[in-house]
């Protein structure tokens, strides 16, 4: 079976996380087309869900879904409900603590090629854990699929490397979800922060920081960005500003129309912590300001779904070629196996 160029890609990195912007933007069908593919004499391979993933009916739009068909030898981790339903036989490997609302984790091996409904672990914590065990039984790669809005998955914490779907499920406006699509790669790509910050920064886990010219780190008093009262006295020696936890739109503001600050650099644990409009994230740069990272996710490929589930559809070839321009990386529809 033929591979397009990122299936190779895929190979260099332990684990991917497939997220979609939305529902039905061809998320699910990206996992299959990875599976197929996947040349299983090199690597060793595990794939779970967070959320249920293998329904061939969509809970909410009633549309169908894609099932998902496991090969022989891939490892899997499933709740306990779905592995009973399961169609293929398997080896049993573990039955985890790990609860969920379908039953505790249950991880095996397919001895047969067949379908599975995948809901694996519930959080990203458990996601870790499973991930953690897997590595003990040799697995070289682990295969995530998203649940929707849950770009936390992405996260470095969680996969070195991912694959991000879109299509007209996020919107049938092309300009639009061109612009939304690009915007969103654009956090992806961020570059890391310096060796010494990442060194300083990493352990904080909360609240807001900032280290001055001199290297010297201190803590402002406001506990996260979503504080209404931020005050940023006596910081005109600062460098660096690190939010530990989620960045908004009003703490960006304050600090892009504090003149003190407009060149500071503003570090954040990873894309998945920005939560800020792209207005607001270009006019922070505009004037002058800097957003790094400590830690980023490969992005291996975007895929798209050009119809929606109303059924419009958009013209492919032109999305792919529009997407990929504003990216600069190439753009796939795997049902047509199309590239730009």
């Amino acid at each position: 079976m033929p591979r397009v160029p990122f299936i190779n890609d895929i190979l260099n990195y332990d684990s991917l996380s497939i997220v979609g912007l939305q529902k039905n933007t061809g998320k699910t069908e990206c996992l299959k087309y990875v599976l197929e593919r996947l040349p299983l004499e090199q690597r060793r391979v595990a794939v779970t869900s967070i959320g249920i993933d293998g329904e061939t009916t969509d809970q909410v739009t009633r549309t169908q879904k894609p099932e998902i068909v496991l090969r022989e030898g891939m490892y899997f981790g499933t709740s306990e409900a779905h592995y009973r339903q399961r169609r293929l036989v398997s080896e049993l490997i573990d039955v985890s603590d790990e609860s969920t609302s379908l039953g505790r984790v249950v991880t095996a091996k397919a001895l047969t090629q067949g379908k599975i409904l995948l809901s694996g672990p519930s959080s990203s914590m458990g996601l870790r854990r499973w991930m953690r065990d897997m590595r003990r039984h040799d697995i070289d790669l682990v295969i995530i699929d998203g649940a929707l809005s849950r770009l936390s998955l992405a996260s470095p914490a969680v996969s070195q490397s991912m694959i991000l779907a879109t299509g007209a499920a996020y919107s049938i406006n092309m300009t639009q979800l061109v612009q939304r699509t690009a915007f969103v790669v654009d956090l992806i790509n961020i570059g890391v922060t310096s060796e010494s910050n990442i060194a300083m920064l990493s352990p904080l886990e909360s609240g807001i920081w900032w280290i001055d010219t001199s290297g010297m780190l201190h803590e402002m008093e406001a506990a996260t960005s979503l504080s209404q009262q931020v005050e940023f006295q006596g910081m005109e020696q600062c460098s660096t500003l690190y939010v530990a936890g989620a960045l908004v739109d009003s703490f960006l503001e304050k600090v892009r129309k504090n003149k003190q600050l407009r060149q500071v650099e503003l570090v954040v644990r990873d894309f998945t912590k920005i939560f800020v409009s792209p207005q607001q994230f270009r006019l922070f740069e505009k004037m002058g300001g800097c957003i790094r990272v400590l830690q980023r996710s490969k992005l291996i490929a975007v895929t798209v779904n050009p119809t929606s589930p109303t059924g419009y559809m958009l013209d492919s070839a032109m999305l792919c070629d529009k997407i990929s321009q504003a990216i600069n990386l190439p753009v796939y529809d795997l049902l047509k196996d199309r590239v730009s």
